[in-house]
């Protein structure tokens, strides 16, 4: 089977300092993968670089069959990649429902996007009890239902998702992840990076663990759970 995405030697650099350093991987459609590691190890660079934010200085990238190495985050959307980015950036003077429409702005299909801005609001009912209130008075684990709500909107191939549970209770944490199980059980394809490591690999088909710049160790999400290294470094355990 020909993978959705695949990561082939990539290589990103801010200046001279290299932050990802050779790193391939694919994800299979229908698959959940997830990418582990500490603060400062690679993975939200990754995503911006496949979501065409930053230029890769080497390696290739390959989604749905098409490379996207030079090709314009706008045009990377439309391909069927979408992004919801870590700090989750909403728009807070616009409201929730406003902020919906513009995940779709390039669409032109309204039943559709009418039919999909519902479909946010079953995924996260408290977004349509809320959807003529502004963005920005939600609380930070509503404003993370959101980004993903808006991401949902193009309608993508592969959903990206940059730390969904940082900063939130552990309440709300459950929320997150409860509804990316929700979301994988309707065969969205889900790239995750998430700090909490224990949950990102409970969900995950695959998972890669990165350490500055490059993937040191790979497995399924149980195998990775299991995994004595995995288990002192990332799960808090002796």
């Amino acid at each position: 089977m020909t993978a959705l995405l695949e990561v082939e030697d990539l290589r990103v650099a801010y200046g001279k300092i290299e932050a990802v350093k050779g790193i391939s991987f694919k994800v299979d459609a229908g698959e959940v993968v997830t990418l582990i590691g500490t603060n400062g190890a690679g993975k939200t660079t990754t995503l911006r670089t496949l979501s065409g934010l930053l230029k890769p200085t080497h390696g290739k990238i390959t989604f749905d069959g098409k490379p996207l190495n030079g090709t314009p985050a706008h045009k990377i959307v439309a391909l069927g990649l979408a992004h919801s980015p870590e700090g989750r950036h909403i728009f807070p003077r616009l409201t929730i429902e406003e902020n919906l429409q513009l995940g779709a702005f390039l669409r032109k299909d309204k039943a559709g996007i009418d039919k999909d801005i519902q479909r946010a609001y079953d995924l996260f009912p408290i977004l349509g009890e809320r959807r003529k209130q502004a963005a920005g008075t939600l609380s930070g684990g509503e404003q993370q239902m959101l980004a993903m709500g808006r991401a949902l909107m193009s309608q993508p191939k592969l959903l990206m998702l940059d730390e969904p549970s940082m900063g939130l209770s552990p309440i709300m944490m459950q929320k997150i992840m409860a509804t990316i199980a929700e979301l994988k059980s309707q065969g969205t394809t889900i790239l995750l990076v998430e700090q909490n490591a224990q949950a990102a690999l409970s969900l995950a088909d695959q998972g890669h663990v990165m350490e500055v710049g490059r993937i040191v160790l790979s497995g399924t999400g149980e195998d990775l759970l299991h995994d004595e290294s995995v288990r002192k470094a990332y799960l808090g355990e002796d």
